[in-house]
């Protein structure tokens, strides 16, 4: 597992001001539209106790605290103790609870219940595990009839176009036609995946109905200067990222690929 940033709920990943603020938020805000959806769909009507979410490879709670803070019983299991011992800090520091298990996806079994959580946060994990295909199956055992498993990681595809436009033209073509998505072994990523990659390791898991989103089509793209020149260029910036993230082109070439299944009933 891997220590990667989650962004947070809308509130908690908009410090700051102007346009900056709302830059951030065009970096998480989609992924977290989806899970608010996810959720209020398996809140029972009238109920608020809230709900078991995991966030395997959660790290230092980025997106683990911000779940807690919404009322539901979170989890996080990483292998790293200093990764742990900061999200023990970070949920004291925002008053709220969040368990915290030493582990990696192989040990998911041994750590928790079966088929316990309802929600089950795998982010910037896929790349970095020895066989993505068991991992998410792991997690999908984790996930009780009718929850949900949310799915992040690189994009192979955005991967060619960075190193193209940063002038690295024999890396891109490298990483279009690699089976890993990898530029060579200079590569610090250890593998990217395509949309339709990510989509079927989750039906092999047993998961369905997935729903594939891009995150940061253009965050990442665009010239720091854009943002200071235009006080509402940071708003823009998200309306543009939230409607590119589910555009049948531009979500392809986004730097990270999000997707969500579900475990059917």
């Amino acid at each position: 597992m891997s220590d990667k940033p989650h962004g947070a709920v809308r509130g908690e990943h908009c410090a700051g001001s102007g346009p900056h603020r709302a830059a951030s938020a065009a970096r998480t805000e989609v992924v977290w539209e989806v899970l608010r959806t996810a959720l209020a769909e398996q809140e029972p009507a009238g109920e608020s106790d809230g709900l078991d979410i995991v966030d395997a490879g959660g790290g230092t709670g980025g997106a683990a605290v911000p779940l807690a803070q919404l009322g539901h019983r979170v989890t996080v299991v990483d292998p790293s103790p200093d990764s742990l011992a900061a999200l023990e800090r970070r949920a004291a520091e925002a008053g709220v609870r969040v368990r915290a298990l030493q582990g990696e996806t192989g040990d998911l079994a041994h750590l928790l219940p079966a088929a316990h959580a309802h929600l089950v946060l795998m982010h910037n994990v896929l790349e970095y595990v020895e066989d993505p295909a068991d991992a998410l199956a792991d997690v999908a055992a984790l996930t009780r009839p009718g929850g949900a498993v949310s799915a992040m990681a690189a994009n192979a595809v955005a991967g060619v176009l960075h190193r193209a436009l940063t002038g690295h033209l024999a890396d891109a073509r490298r990483l279009l036609t690699d089976a890993e998505g990898r530029w060579g072994p200079g590569d610090p990523m250890p593998r990217r995946f395509t949309a339709g990659q990510l989509v079927d390791l989750a039906e092999r898991a047993g998961l369905e109905g997935a729903d594939i989103r891009g995150v940061r089509v253009f965050a990442d793209l665009l010239p720091g200067r854009v943002l200071e020149s235009d006080a509402h260029a940071g708003e823009q910036l998200l309306e543009l990222e939230k409607a590119a993230a589910v555009h049948p082109a531009l979500s392809g070439i986004a730097t990270q690929i999000h997707l969500l299944a579900r475990k059917p009933l």
